[in-house]
Parts: structure tokens; C-alpha cells; sequence
């Protein structure tokens, strides 16, 4: 069995899922003082410790959401608007990984809810994706449970190829970012999406493929999965 593991944000979505669904939650009226108070600090809390990558785990907005009442949001934000936004070369990749039978993740630091509407909509079984702190079916204004960006997505796909007996030769990862650069560099097939100049620059010089839809002039390729 291979495993083939896709990033969210600038992978299969057009920009910031996260951020497109916390204009939603405003426009539904779900952001008020409490929320707004409890995310700035967040950062005034976190910032000394946590440093550029705070706003990147500060999920302070949800406090004193129900965590049901947000799921019901996430579903319909997934299906009216985020379904609208996606990367078509980047689906259909997807697509193929299923039609082959390997297993698939969608492994993003955007909001679980988010990543399950997602992946029922693409047919995905499995996600990991962030895990707000909640008590008692309430978000908390504090650090997420479980955070998967930069060196943790490595982290978090080591242990799933273990628990999964695959080796890392037999894994896919598909990723815009250079903050995904650790866990492609640990695959056995990296693919850049449509990547930042950072990942760029090391995706040509290792020659990766990069699927990229002509926005960049030289870096264009979208090559079948081989057998």
C-alpha cells in the first residue's frame, strides 16, 4: 500500500481556507468581543515563546464557540464556498491516488472541521488537521491540542507510516510551502504545488516535479503518478 499525503492551504485551495472561513464566522455574526479580546491575547501570551509562528497556532478566535455550532457552519462554509475554491491539477492528483488505491491524507494546519468537509466532499477517509482546545463542547482560548505545520507534519507522518507498516519511499507529499520542505525532503515522491519562490528554488534544484499551472514560466509540469 502507498500513502500519498496533500497539504490544503495553496495545495487543493486557492488561499487561506482558514482565513476565508473566519470572514465567514464574522458575516454569521459568530465574532464578537470575547472572541476578538481572546486572540490578541493570545498573541500578547504566546509571542514571547512561540515567536513569528504564534499567529499560526492561535485559534483564540473560537473562545466561548460551541464546538457543534461551528462544525455546522464548517460543513455549509465547505460546501458553498471552499468547494468553489479549489486547485483543479491538484484534485485531480488526488484523484488518481484514489483510483490506484493508495491512501490518502489531508494533513494542514487549517481547522479539523475545515479539512473533514473537505475530505468528505473529495472522498478522503483520513485527515489530521488542527484540534482546537475545548472543554465541555466549548473552545478555549488556548493553544491547539494538535498543530500540524512546519517540522510537526515530518513528525506527525513518521508515526502514521509506522503505525501504517509503509516506508517513506512508498509516500507521496504534496505541499506549496517551504514550511513543507521536512516532510517532502522525507518522501519518496515530493511534489511542489504551485510553490513559493523558497521552495521553488529547492524543488529545481533536486528536481522535484512541480505541477504548477504556467504562473510561473519554466516551473509549469504536470506528469502522470507513475506505477
Amino acid at each position: 500500500m502507498k500513502l500519498a499525503i496533500f497539504d490544503i492551504d495553496g495545495t487543493l485551495v486557492n488561499g487561506n481556507s482558514e482565513r476565508m472561513f473566519w470572514r465567514y464566522l464574522m458575516r454569521c455574526g459568530k465574532q464578537g468581543p470575547r472572541q476578538i479580546f481572546s486572540y490578541l491575547l493570545f498573541l500578547l501570551r504566546y509571542l514571547p515563546t512561540g515567536g513569528i509562528y504564534t499567529a499560526k497556532k492561535n485559534k483564540a478566535y473560537l473562545a466561548g464557540l460551541r464546538t457543534k455550532q461551528v462544525e455546522m457552519l464548517a460543513n455549509t462554509f465547505v460546501t458553498e464556498r471552499l468547494m468553489c475554491s479549489l486547485y483543479e491539477p491538484a484534485v485531480q492528483r488526488l484523484k488518481q491516488h484514489l483510483n490506484r488505491g493508495d491512501m490518502v491524507i489531508l494533513m494542514s494546519g487549517t481547522l479539523d472541521c475545515l479539512a473533514y468537509g473537505l475530505a468528505n466532499h473529495l472522498g478522503v477517509k483520513k485527515i489530521c488537521a488542527t484540534l482546537c482546545s475545548q472543554h465541555h463542547g466549548i473552545f478555549l482560548a488556548q493553544p491547539p491540542a494538535i498543530h500540524p505545520f512546519n517540522n510537526t507534519k515530518l513528525s506527525l507522518a513518521l508515526q502514521l507510516a509506522h503505525e501504517l507498516k509503509i516506508e517513506l519511499t512508498d509516500i507521496s507529499a504534496y505541499g506549496n510551502s517551504s514550511h513543507d520542505l521536512s516532510l517532502l525532503a522525507a518522501v519518496g515522491t515530493p511534489v511542489a504545488v504551485r510553490p513559493d519562490a523558497n521552495l521553488l528554488r529547492v524543488a529545481q534544484e533536486l528536481e522535484w516535479e512541480v505541477i504548477d499551472n504556467g504562473a510561473r514560466e519554466g516551473a509549469s509540469q504536470l506528469i502522470k503518478i507513475s506505477d
